[in-house]
């Protein structure tokens, strides 16, 4: 497959490539990357209207691996200094039953049942009625045992969490965010992003979200992409998302003067990303 070298004048550019990122990611320059910041769907927690999605699969061990394979690739295009920010979602095996929120849910976006194989609890890893997956550190683990060197895992903490009804355990208003280096070298500014009392980052990040969402239901706040490409990558350097969704990436990127590249399996996301690009580049 021929690769795709980005021409990268002075302007910061914003590429979005429509497709499968398995399939696209062989496609990038070889070590042309700086930081790769991105957020895979959750397994069966959103229905995001595409054959081919990640986060359908019949498992949560295939989901797992399905994230490993293609995160190897993204490891090919990450220049040796290179890092990768992952924010994975957390679910419940469970055992029948709808709601408003939660793994059996129906979405807003789509008003369609989210997946119903998770209206059965999964016979891998001893997982029973209720039991909380430990999704984001399975990937975490399987990652670590591909070759990446986890370097942190920092919590998000949502200043607005989704309401939940439950009465038997606290509702969850926090996510993970890890940080993978592709070698013991790897690039990150400590100075880019401090407390306010000027001391150095800590592994909490206390976010809101961000004002509308553009039709995308899972957008990560703008703050939190910031941070992440502040923190591990300079200006003029390249950052991925090979789930690029409404754009979030790519556009704070090209803000604080860094290119960009997003990968969008579906059409209407990828078209939002364009549009998003070309409003801060008018």
């Amino acid at each position: 497959m021929t690769q795709l070298a980005l021409n990268l004048g002075q302007q910061t550019k914003l590429t979005v490539l429509t497709g499968d990122c398995a399939q696209l990611l062989p496609s990038l320059e070889t070590e042309s990357i700086q930081c790769c910041v991105t957020s895979p769907p959750y397994w069966g927690l959103r229905d995001y209207d595409h054959p081919n999605q990640i986060g359908a699969e019949p498992s949560p061990e295939q989901y797992v691996q399905n994230l490993v394979d293609i995160f190897r690739l993204v490891r090919k295009t990450l220049r040796p200094e290179g890092t990768l920010w992952l924010n994975v979602g957390d679910g419940y095996a469970r055992n029948g039953g709808t709601g408003k929120c939660g793994p059996n849910a129906v979405v807003g976006n789509t008003k369609k049942l989210i997946q119903k194989r998770n209206c059965k609890v999964p016979e891998v890893w001893g997982l029973k009625d209720r039991d909380l997956m430990g999704l984001p550190w399975r990937v975490a683990f399987a990652l670590q045992a591909d070759g990446w060197i986890l370097r942190s895992k920092i919590t998000w903490i949502k200043k607005t969490a989704m309401p939940e009804s439950v009465k038997n355990r606290p509702t969850n208003a926090t996510e993970e965010i890890f940080l993978f280096a592709k070698s013991p070298n790897y690039y990150y500014n400590a100075q880019a992003v401090r407390q306010d009392t000027g001391a150095n980052l800590r592994n909490y990040w206390m976010l809101g979200p961000d004002p509308g969402n553009h039709g995308h239901p899972a957008a990560f706040p703008r703050e939190l992409a910031r941070r992440c490409i502040l923190l591990g990558s300079r200006v003029g350097d390249v950052v991925l998302d090979p789930f690029g969704g409404s754009g979030t990436t790519g556009i704070v990127a090209n803000e604080v003067n860094r290119h960009a590249i997003l990968i969008e399996l579906n059409n209407s996301y990828a078209d939002c990303a364009r549009d998003r690009g070309d409003d801060v580049t008018a």
